[in-house]
């Protein structure tokens, strides 16, 4: 259960169909509800033979030991992985994309589908999911929303054996690990330029440059195609393959450009290379290299084809992969000229097409958007490259009059875009309707639950407010409000919570001390202290931005409703429920009053009163507050409204906690299909859902569908809260619980002594659940028989404990007594080896099992 937070943000307003305007709502949806046999297609559905969606096949020579290794580690398995998977990273261009694209052709026969994932970031992932289901269902994907789309191939991979996907270009491996963790019955090859953060169990391939002889010979085939070179001509080659550093990527497209220029020899293109000094790039040798061959090339296409050079500077700031030939055409020019220009890059090395699409090697981009130097003085060529690339997503965001607003699969598309020209973005540059863009995309990625990706548009939205409005203009306020609470909804309070403190201090200078905003900002900043676990300035900060709330806006205005309720909420994680309780039916009583009996925020302030009662122990009153809350949720909401899932989750818990999991796991079951069905399969609340099943399992004693439920979603929360993540850390804290609870101590404790200490590093020492972690640690050490270990870690846990809940708190209680019992264990064991000492048949007593709290 959370408290609710009417408090919201600066008003903002959206208009048209689906349109959403919010500042401080966590969750919002738009779409119609699926219907429920739409999810049990996939097992019904079959791919064609040879289904793929494989780039085409290219020239890979001198990698046949590699190809044989990664054939072995797809092919054999490997000790210790749930599923078979692999990894080739290296250096960018030095043929990964490659291997893995001749490793798919070479086998294709082997798999009953292939995949080619773009993997540079989780929405990319997923977008390649959608591609699916839209190839398998086409008629069904084209009414669908996305997160089902996603879904749907998500039970279609689970359901059929013999798949290869393949996740290219990698850039953070956690992002994999919903799909690898999850999805059994095939093969998964990822390419990447990380080399750290890989699993343990999961082998990867180091690809380091060509062999001097396959070098040489791979020139060749490039330059002379199906001719036979003379001894001098591979004499000349050889060099040239020197001089480019064996590098793959290097000799591909100087062989690309000697193939369009056949009265270039070898050694008069290594000549001009020579001359181009190695200023012309920043960065690593490769990087140096690639930037004089482009130079090279890039002299010559301005000859022959500038419109080719145009449209590769304006790519150059865009998403590197799936950037659509219809974005690089401006008003008013021919798309055949775009198709040509597109064909003359790809004859050249410098994009993949697809016919529809192209994509750019990231080196390529990189030095693309590095000013260079010429005849002394400084191009702005990448710069004007930025300005069409903006124009041409503006463009494509503004639809002709009379054709409404962008679809959800034009954003989808867009979006991408936008991150990447967000996150780029040059000093002291501003685009007044780009950052509108900004901010839309951003509160998009938000509603969705994709908060973490959004971060990089509020930035670029806020920097541009700063520049262009100022420090403390109103929409600069708003957006470093919202700013703050991204990185709050991502979990990253260490920057969140002095955002908030900064924009606060602005609000009272500029405002006031009792400005409606102002107060909105105080509250946003208590419950970003209550939320990092320091209730010490949260509870006084709430209570005196009540009591101003209450003398400006009046005792039952929805706002100083709602920074009760909040208050309320703040006293119950303080165990303060002495407190908490009056105060919610306080506050539900005036809103039952005020909003009337069935108004959403009503429903809320009863459902976090059955919540109080719960948490109490009060069960008796807390399951038939519940269950008539649910009862109302679903008359006034629907069945599937966000509000009556949260209080059907929340009513499957009360049944959890009064031990009737006969009612509890059916509910857990119910309402975690509909979120899947409703919300997606990675909604930060279907990860909510797929938790409490977990417990719910755990609690029946069937920890073999609860360990592997837990493990699957404490990987979707890395992937999509992060690592750190209070979630996060709950999951994983209660995926140790369940080893320890199955006798896998030595898996138990070390993720407990992981997991406390970033519960000590992100939520503080003396956090509710950080003192939770020590606790059960301590258990944990106490179970495996190491007392000494136990005892100092609870004597340390109490001690805090006393200080921050205070002597008669229950988690103090639980701490002590876990102490005096551990204090007996060792005092037992004293008694029982003397007396061993003296008889031979002595007993050990039996211990009881440490108190704990998950």
């Amino acid at each position: 259960m959370s408290t609710d937070e009417e408090l919201s943000r600066l008003r903002i307003e959206a208009a048209g169909p689906g349109s959403i305007a919010a500042q401080r709502i966590r969750d919002a949806y738009t779409g119609d509800v699926l219907p429920a046999e739409a999810l049990l297609t996939p097992e019904k559905v079959s791919a064609a033979p040879g289904t793929s969606n494989l780039p085409p096949a290219v020239l890979c020579l001198g990698r046949e030991e590699e190809l044989d290794r990664l054939r072995r580690i797809l092919s054999s398995g490997h000790e210790g992985a749930i599923t078979q998977s692999g990894a080739v990273h290296g250096l960018g261009g030095i043929g990964k994309s490659t291997l893995a694209l001749h490793y798919a052709h070479r086998y294709r026969g082997d798999y009953s589908l292939i995949w080619w994932i773009n993997a540079a970031s989780p929405d990319e992932i997923e977008t390649s999911l959608t591609a699916l289901t839209h190839t398998l269902v086409p008629s069904w994907a084209a009414e669908a929303n996305r997160e089902a789309q996603v879904a749907w191939a998500m039970q279609w991979l689970a359901w059929h054996p013999g798949w290869l996907l393949v996740y290219d270009n990698v850039e953070n491996p956690d992002d994999l690990t919903p799909y690898t963790g999850a999805l059994h019955q095939g093969h998964h090859l990822a390419t990447s330029r990380r080399t750290t953060g890989w699993p343990d169990n999961a082998p990867t391939l180091m690809l380091g440059n060509l062999d001097p002889d396959d070098a040489t010979t791979l020139l060749c085939r490039l330059v002379f195609k199906d001719a036979t070179p003379t001894a001098r001509q591979q004499a000349d080659a050889r060099v040239l393959a020197v001089e480019l550093g064996y590098f793959p990527l290097a000799i591909k497209q100087a062989g690309a450009y000697l193939a369009q220029n056949r009265g270039i020899s070898c050694d008069a293109y290594r000549r001009t290379l020579g001359s181009k000094l190695a200023k012309t790039a920043h960065g690593s040798d490769a990087e140096r290299t690639l930037a004089r061959i482009w130079n090279v090339t890039l002299h010559t296409l301005e000859q022959a084809d500038p419109l080719a050079v145009e449209l590769l500077y304006t790519a150059a700031w865009l998403a590197p992969d799936d950037i659509p030939h219809s974005l690089l055409t401006p008003p008013g020019t021919d798309p055949d000229d775009i198709a040509e220009a597109v064909g003359t890059l790809a004859a050249y090395s410098m994009v993949t097409d697809t016919g529809t699409t192209l994509s750019l090697h990231r080196m390529v981009q990189t030095v693309l958007r590095t000013p260079q130097h010429t005849n002394g003085s400084q191009s702005t060529r990448h710069l004007r490259g930025r300005g069409r690339a903006e124009q041409a997503v503006l463009h494509h965001l503004t639809p002709p009059p009379g054709q409404g607003t962008p679809t959800e699969d034009q954003w989808d598309t867009l979006t991408p875009h936008l991150v990447t020209l967000a996150a780029t973005r040059p000093p002291e540059h501003h685009n007044p309707p780009l950052t509108e863009a900004y901010e839309a995309a951003g509160d998009r990625l938000d509603q969705q639950g994709h908060t973490a990706r959004a971060i990089p548009l509020y930035e670029a939205n806020l920097a541009q407010c700063e520049q262009v409005l100022g420090d403390t203009h109103p929409d600069t306020l708003a957006g470093r409000n919202n700013l703050a609470g991204a990185y709050e909804s991502a979990g990253d309070l260490e920057r969140a919570i002095p955002l908030y403190e900064a924009t606060l201090a602005q609000y009272e200078q500029v405002l006031g001390d009792t400005h409606l905003d102002t107060l909105t900002s105080r509250n946003n900043l208590a419950y970003a202290y209550e939320s990092a676990g320091d209730l010490e300035r949260a509870i006084p900060l709430y209570e005196a931005t009540l009591a101003q709330c209450e003398q400006v806006l009046g005792d039952t205005h929805p706002n100083t409703l709602a920074g009760r309720n909040n208050l309320a909420g703040a006293y119950e994680s303080a165990g303060d429920l002495e407190r908490a309780i009056p105060l919610y039916e306080a506050n539900l009583a005036q809103r039952e009053q005020v909003l009337g009996d069935t108004h959403p925020n009503t429903l809320t302030s009863r459902n976090n009163l059955a919540g109080a009662y719960q948490s109490a122990g009060d069960l008796e009153r807390a399951i038939p507050l519940h269950e008539a809350t649910l009862a109302q949720c679903e008359q006034v909401l629907g069945d599937t409204h966000p509000k009556t899932l949260a209080s059907r989750n929340n009513l499957a818990g009360a049944y959890q906690s009064a031990g009737d999991l006969e009612r509890a796991i059916p509910l857990h079951e119910a309402t975690l299909a509909q979120r899947e069905q409703v919300l997606g399969d990675t909604h930060p609340d279907t990860l909510t859902s797929r938790h409490n099943l977990a417990g719910a399992y755990e609690s029946a004693g069937d920890l073999e569908r609860a360990i592997p439920l837990y493990e699957a979603n404490l990987a979707q929360y890395e992937q999509v809260l992060g690592d750190t993540h209070p979630d996060t850390l709950t999951g994983r804290h209660n995926l140790s619980y369940a080893y320890e609870s199955a006798g896998d101590l030595e898996r138990a404790i070390r993720l407990y002594e992981a997991n406390l200490a970033q519960y000590e590093q992100v939520l503080g020492d003396t956090h509710p659940d950080t003192l939770t972690g020590r606790n059960n640690l301590a258990g944990a050490y106490e179970s495996a028989g190491d007392l000494e270990r136990a005892i100092r870690l609870y004597e340390a846990n109490l001690a805090q404990c006393e200080q921050v809940l205070g002597d008669t708190h229950p988690d103090t209680l639980t701490s002590r007594n876990n102490l005096a019992r551990a204090r007996e264990l060792v005092q037992s064991a004293h008694q029982l080896n003397t007396a061993n000492s003296a008889t031979e048949d002595g007993q050990q007593p039996p211990s009881e099992t440490p108190e704990r709290s998950v």
